[in-house]
């Protein structure tokens, strides 16, 4: 037991600390994309509310879990990849690497703590909706999964992201030119159903869809593909993303100078 636990002290310790950097800060990093959600909602549901109807759900209460899942991803991308850009721009990372911590480890600890962020605001996000809306989940065991593989999947490309980096302004350029984009032509605010044929098949090679499509199953149980098919292409990329992700980690690409 004692062997297991000095082990783990090394992840357990960075994980914790990671954990610390965004709940520290939380006013930022929670409690900010909790509002910006909010927002969304407001604009969006005032406007199309009472007019669309998708896979026979009201607008409101289709956009919700699509606005949670984007926030989700985002902050669980903004996670991993800031710490490590800022780390890197600090001349701090050094020390994380001096110490006798794999590159396997040193993997699994951003990655859990990217799943923890995302995790805490997606669910700040409903508790504060259900307030207000009624929001019955008929799968929470899918509810789950795709959040947690999703959460997983934007963390290791925010390590990705984080180590390809050198400066701030390039890790802004990799949010606002890839995740943005991914995100908002996902099917948050909308079902790929209303596109023209040619945009559904590019709606297809969009990771972000099959995560925000089968997350959406879960509330409803309903959804554009089927929930399995959805989830098995999430958890594939995942695989590929982070083979990636330990590939640069064991080679220390742009971490070691």
């Amino acid at each position: 037991m004692n062997l297991i636990s000095s082990k783990m002290r090394g992840p357990w310790t960075l994980f914790r600390k990671e954990l610390l950097r965004f709940w520290r800060v939380s006013f930022q990093t929670v409690a900010a994309p909790v509002m910006t959600a909010l927002l969304y909602l407001l604009v969006f549901s005032h406007v199309l509310e009472g007019r669309v109807q998708v896979h026979g759900v009201n607008y409101t209460s289709f956009l919700i879990p699509g606005l949670i899942m984007m926030s989700v991803l985002q902050n669980a991308f903004a996670n991993s990849s800031s710490s490590l850009i800022q780390s890197k721009v600090m001349g701090n990372l050094v020390f994380v690497l001096l110490t006798p911590i794999s590159y396997l480890e040193f993997f699994l600890a951003f990655l859990a703590a990217a799943i923890a962020r995302g995790l805490v605001v997606g669910l700040g996000i409903y508790l504060v909706v259900i307030v207000f809306i009624d929001l019955p989940i008929i799968h929470p065991l899918l509810v789950l999964a795709f959040t947690i593989l999703g959460s997983a999947l934007l963390g290791a490309f925010g390590i990705i992201a984080g180590m390809w980096a050198d400066k701030f302004d390039q890790m802004a350029a990799f949010q606002n030119f890839i995740i943005m984009p991914l995100s908002f032509l996902s099917g948050v605010f909308y079902s790929i159903h209303s596109l023209p044929p040619f945009w559904q098949e590019v709606s297809h090679l969009n990771p972000f869809f099959y995560i925000i499509d089968g997350f959406r199953y879960g509330f409803f149980g309903v959804s554009d593909m089927s929930p399995v098919v959805s989830l098995s292409i999430v958890a594939l990329s995942f695989f590929a993303i982070s083979w990636l992700a330990l590939h640069m980690l064991k080679s220390g690409y742009k971490l070691r100078g």
